[in-house]
């Protein structure tokens, strides 16, 4: 059992390592990217990984405090849902909706289950579950992302 200080470390080190690791890759358009902190360009769009002491997660979220609006870019996503499987080379969860500390959100995602940023043998396993699926993002999101300019 780890204390709140040592487990933030670890995932503060985790993350250092992934940025690393994602340095010297470049964006689908060839730039450098920060792919810890994508930025999608679109205003509450954000693509998020996620890592804790039980499991992964790497999301597409949806954060329009306008449910409609949120309703609306969820919608848009489903229409892209054939290139974004092509992309992903695999099936991801849609959620519409789920309250999240307070605030509704939409999500697309994935889990790999069983997995901890604390146990640092584990780190490559982290690695490979969200380099190849942020990247992936990043392809798709490179053609996509013109249908949600003026939404």
């Amino acid at each position: 059992m780890y204390t709140r200080e040592e487990s933030s470390r670890l995932r503060q080190q985790f993350w250092t390592t992934f940025g690393r690791h994602m340095n010297p890759v470049p964006s689908a358009e060839g730039n450098k990217v920060n792919w810890i902190n994508y930025h999608t360009g679109i205003s509450d769009v954000f693509f998020r990984m996620n890592a804790d002491a039980g499991e992964a997660t790497i999301s597409i979220t949806l954060e329009h405090r306008d449910v409609a609006l949120q309703t609306l870019y969820f919608a848009k996503f489903s229409e892209f849902k054939n290139m974004l499987q092509a992309e992903l080379q695999e099936e991801w969860n849609w959620q519409l909706h789920d309250v999240r500390n307070h605030r509704v959100i939409s999500r697309i995602y994935k889990t790999l289950p069983n997995v901890s940023v604390n146990n640092k043998a584990q780190w490559p396993e982290l690695i490979s579950f969200f380099k190849p699926r942020i990247m992936a993002l990043d392809r798709f999101w490179e053609n996509a992302r013109y249908g949600f300019e003026g939404l």
